[in-house]
């Protein structure tokens, strides 16, 4: 099977997955909204959550990164022995770093909260504690989910992977629903440790169907293990910057208008949406073949299919903004107004989005170019850039809140997600000259100007719904389901005039899945 081919099948595998773990985060919210509501036991579960929270979130995809360029290179060297060693070793290191942090994490838990939870009433501060203490022992199989992942997506094997954050969904939603009604929050709680594990153990047998054999031998001193641990730090604090980005946002947002920090935090969920569903399948997809490429020294290949992954992107990405861009409001209305969440929410929400979607573009393309340096095993260079770039973000973001208060905050992500993008490309070019093309801007252009054809009939349709359906219940609904269908329709039938040829690929590798004529697509995928 050609590169190409084996992207696109995984990239089309981790999509559905992804949907998956999407709608059943949505259930597990709903879940625990139902059993539990919004008292000071779920304030106390939250902030006991956030440590493991963010440890998957920087600490496991770190190591889910840092794993595939290096098993690629082995395997290119003939040397899939040594590398499956060396994975036992990372593991069983891993395990041990891990274990001393939760042991750590269960003497320093009233510190945790104390920073976390300021202001709790001492119930839920006690409370807070004790439920520390028990989800803290997932950030053990956090990491070992996040190993796991990287092994298998280094063997070519993203379903199972990727269907790990659903499984551990449905595991909480038990612990909320079923040991809730025993145990009460409680039972939330070991839910969560019991989901982290299943994250990981789950894909422990197609681990040992790959090849992979564990063994009880450490050696911290190891230079590979050591090399691991090396390439993972800067890869760390590059993620944990988008922390900083949030804190900046949330500190200077607190001395605005009531509801400004909801209103960006809303906003922001909404527009992470199409990057975490599309963006993420398809930067998960392309690593391993960018990293093959580097191992075998075909820096042409590379440019080559960095470059596919950055017209699916922009293919995929530039109608998802002009339709949040139009939408914005109808949207905030159909998920978010009722209860407390009145037409004033609404409007701070959609002015929050729509400033949030200018950088989409930019958030979504430096996830993908940010590959092109891992699979060379830079891990420095784009947490550099990053990091360079959060002083634009704070300056932006103080110049910008005086005029458009909060969006204002919004506006100063775009604009910093933006100059990452260009100086990672910029980088990157010079590594690979044939990454920027005129071929690329060409498409771009077509891409750009579909979008526009979209953009305007959406325009013109919902004018036309919102007389007829009005802005709430089902009305708004069907009217936004409408709109999107009228958008996606113009958008498809102009790129396949305007001869997208990464539309026109996927649309023929629709067509060979539906003719069966690709074997073993959900057991590689």
């Amino acid at each position: 099977m050609s590169a190409g081919e084996t992207v696109a099948r995984a990239t089309v595998v981790v999509i559905i997955m992804l949907a998956l773990s999407r709608v059943l985060g949505l259930g597990r919210e709903v879940a625990i909204a139902h059993q539990f509501g919004a008292t000071y036991v779920t304030d106390a579960y939250l902030v006991a959550y956030t440590v493991p929270n963010i440890f998957y979130a920087v600490a496991g995809i770190a190591l889910a990164t840092v794993i595939v360029p290096i098993f690629t290179e082995y395997v290119t060297q003939n040397r899939r022995e040594d590398v499956w060693r060396l994975c036992s070793l990372v593991t069983n290191a891993l395990i041990v770093f891990t274990t001393g942090g939760a042991v750590a994490g269960l003497f320093l838990a009233p510190v945790i909260v104390g920073v976390l939870g300021t202001g709790f009433a001492p119930e839920t501060f006690r409370l807070s504690v004790q439920l520390t203490m028990i989800m803290l022992p997932s950030i053990i199989f956090f990491s070992l989910a996040g190993l796991f992942m990287g092994m298998l997506n280094a063997n070519n094997v993203f379903g199972l992977p990727a269907f790990g954050s659903a499984a551990m969904n449905i595991v909480i939603i038990f612990g909320a629903l079923v040991l809730g009604n025993y145990y009460g929050i409680y039972g939330l709680a070991a839910g969560v440790l019991g989901g982290a594990a299943t994250m990981a153990f789950i894909q422990v047998p197609v681990l040992r169907r790959v090849g992979f054999r564990y063994s009880l031998k450490l050696d911290l001193r190891h230079p590979e293990v050591k090399r691991v641990l090396y390439l993972m730090l800067p890869l760390t604090l590059g993620l944990s910057v988008n922390q900083v980005y949030l804190m900046i946002d949330w500190v200077l947002a607190s001395g605005l208008a009531e509801g400004s920090i909801a209103a960006l935090n809303y906003a922001n969920k909404l527009i992470q949406l199409p990057q975490s569903l599309f963006v993420l399948a398809v930067s998960t997809a392309i690593f391993p073949t960018l990293s093959r490429h580097i191992a075998e020294g075909h820096l042409a290949e590379m440019a080559w299919t960095l470059r596919r992954g950055v017209k699916v992107v922009f293919l995929l990405i530039v109608p998802s903004v002009a339709g949040i861009v139009l939408l914005r409001e109808p949207i905030v209305m159909l998920l978010f107004q009722r209860g407390a969440f009145d037409a004033r929410a609404t409007e701070m929400t959609a002015v929050a989005l729509l400033f949030f979607a200018v950088g989409l573009v930019g958030h979504c393309l430096v996830m993908l170019v940010s590959r092109g340096f891992f699979a060379m095993q830079d891990m420095k260079t784009p947490v550099y850039v990053t990091i360079g770039t959060l002083v634009v973000k704070l300056g932006a973001s103080v110049a910008l809140v005086g005029y458009l208060a909060h969006a204002g905050l919004a506006l100063g992500t775009s604009v910093t997600a933006l100059l990452n993008t260009v100086i990672l490309i910029w980088l990157l070019q010079r590594r690979l000259p044939g990454l920027i093309t005129t071929d690329l801007l060409r498409f771009g252009a077509r891409v750009l100007l579909a979008a526009g054809l979209m953009g305007a009939v959406v325009y013109g349709v919902d004018t036309v719904l919102s007389c007829l359906l009005g802005d709430c219940g089902l009305g708004l609904l069907l009217r936004v389901g409408l709109d999107i269908l009228a958008g996606a329709i113009v958008y498809f039938v102009a790129g396949i005039l305007l001869r997208l040829d990464e539309l026109i690929n996927i649309v023929n590798y629709a067509r060979r899945i539906l003719a069966g004529k690709i074997g073993g697509f959900w057991i590689r995928g």
